[in-house]
């Protein structure tokens, strides 16, 4: 366990200006397992002055060397891969196979490839007689979530800084102890002192603060779109840049001559990666109504079978939600579920057998589901899939893209051809085709409520980048 006593501001541990301090507790134990300070906005103040100090000489450092320190971390990263996947696990739920897998790896991904970015990016060019150059906007405030803590403030992290810019990271109170591992390693990579900087805090008061603060250039924000929109509320007093990565209930449709067998699988599992707790996830599967009991069958078989238990267990799939309060969310949200009228064809709201302690959902599967329906519309957050027919691809289409989201997708068919012409009628920022693999480093953001601009790859990079325009 990192010591979390202390906050990370100008190259240091640094007390905070409060004297509170915020519990964090395991998911499954329901046990304390460690705390962290309570920040206030004085501690915002002081790391936001760290950050301006450290700009100029940031700003200034090659790109060459930029790129050599995130190896660095990189390196760090992969080198305390096991303890990190342990913390994170023990932290939010997640199984310990899926958090050496993902939860890890990740981000290591991300401070190497933003390094590769970096190097390969044209920073400056010529357009006629103007030059065109890539300036870094100067502070980044990073407010990140508890669902894939490492690799969010890792997405953020970066870019930012490989673009040149200084940064100031608020992680989720939720899950914040696998921070501090970043911040030791990003101290032990011997980048200059105020870089990076690390305030805990709530989303109301640290959070609020950073979002608000007149010398932070950029807010980049992953979240909940209602504390999404409070976020760019705040920030537009300064009139500052504003990235949001926020909600989604995202489609999965299975066209009429989809391979049910092969497909519902992956279906399931692209459902309910995470516990379901995935802003991405493919929540909503629609099939051909003539097709809807095949589907129905599948679903519950597959279903069924996925393994709920500790996270420590090498069988676990489905480890526990995060918190009591996501407990209640999801259980409520099934509850509306059966109010309203979808058919439930496999779990539910009561409590899972032999796991009394612990913040545990049966992993659930609607059906009948109808677009005038709250689980049709509202995000979960939870292992819950809706089935949702249709009676042609025009239907289809219609039920797709019938939300206020428009994060993620995907489709199937036998022509993989008809599958790409139906993905480009899905409004949404990634479609993933058929068996499509997902790429950790194509751009990731949303249409419509599912937030503004995109992360990772070039793309990500250009976010922490402001445009200048030299007339020769």
């Amino acid at each position: 366990m990192p010591d979390t006593s202390k906050l990370y501001i100008g190259g240091r541990p640094t007390a905070s200006a409060g004297a509170g301090t915020i519990d964090v507790i395991s998911s499954s134990t329901e046990e304390v397992i460690g705390t962290v300070p309570d920040g206030v906005p004085a501690d915002v103040d002081r790391a936001v002055a760290a950050a301006r100090e450290a700009f100029p000489g940031w700003w200034a450092t090659p790109v060459e060397q930029r790129a050599k320190y995130l190896e660095e971390i990189a390196g760090g990263l992969m080198a305390r891969a096991d303890e990190l996947a342990a913390l994170i696990s023990a932290e939010m739920g997640a199984p310990l196979s899926f958090a050496k897998a993902i939860q890890v790896p990740l981000p290591v991904n991300s401070f190497a490839q933003a390094a590769a970015v970096a190097r390969a990016f044209a920073f400056e060019r010529e357009e006629g007689s103007t030059t065109i150059v890539r300036e870094p906007y100067g502070v980044v405030g990073a407010i990140t979530p508890w669902n894939y803590p490492l690799h969010q403030i890792a997405a953020k992290v970066a870019y930012a800084l490989a673009a040149g810019n200084t940064v100031v990271v608020k992680p989720s109170e939720v899950a914040p102890l696998n921070a501090w591992v970043l911040a030791e390693i990003v101290d032990g990579a011997g980048l200059p002192p105020g870089v990076f900087n690390l305030v805990s805090g709530t989303g109301p008061v640290v959070g609020e603060a950073i979002a608000a603060h007149p010398d932070i250039d950029v807010v980049s924000f992953t979240g909940s779109t209602r504390a999404g929109k409070r976020v760019a509320r705040l920030a537009a007093e300064t009139v500052k840049k504003v990235a949001l990565e926020l909600g989604g209930k995202s489609p999965n449709v299975l066209l009429p001559d989809t391979d049910f067998g092969a497909a519902l699988p992956q279906a399931v599992q692209a459902a309910m990666i995470n516990s379901g707790q995935t802003c991405s996830a493919l929540t909503r599967l629609l099939v051909p109504r003539e097709r809807l009991t095949e589907a129905e069958e599948l679903a519950r078989t597959i279903v069924e079978s996925i393994p709920v238990g500790a996270p420590g267990d090498e069988k676990t799939v489905l480890g526990p939600l995060v918190s009591a309060t996501q407990l209640e969310r999801v259980r409520g949200y099934i509850d509306r579920g059966v109010a309203e009228g979808a058919r439930l064809v496999t779990g539910g709201s009561a409590p899972v057998p032999g796991l009394a302690t612990g913040y545990y959902v049966r992993p659930t599967v609607f059906s009948d589901v109808t677009t005038d329906m709250v689980i049709h519309k509202e995000e979960i957050f939870g292992p819950v899939l809706s089935i949702e027919p249709y009676e042609d691809e025009d239907d289809a289409a219609r039920i797709a893209n019938d939300t206020p989201y428009g994060l993620a997708g995907g489709v199937w068919s036998a022509d993989p051809d008809r599958a790409r012409a139906f993905a480009r009628r899905i409004r949404s920022g990634q479609v993933q085709v058929n068996d499509g693999g997902f790429n950790p480093n194509a751009p990731f953001g949303g249409y419509k409520q599912s937030g503004i601009g995109r992360e990772y790859g070039s793309h990500g990079l250009e976010e922490f980048l402001e445009v200048k325009a030299i007339q020769n």
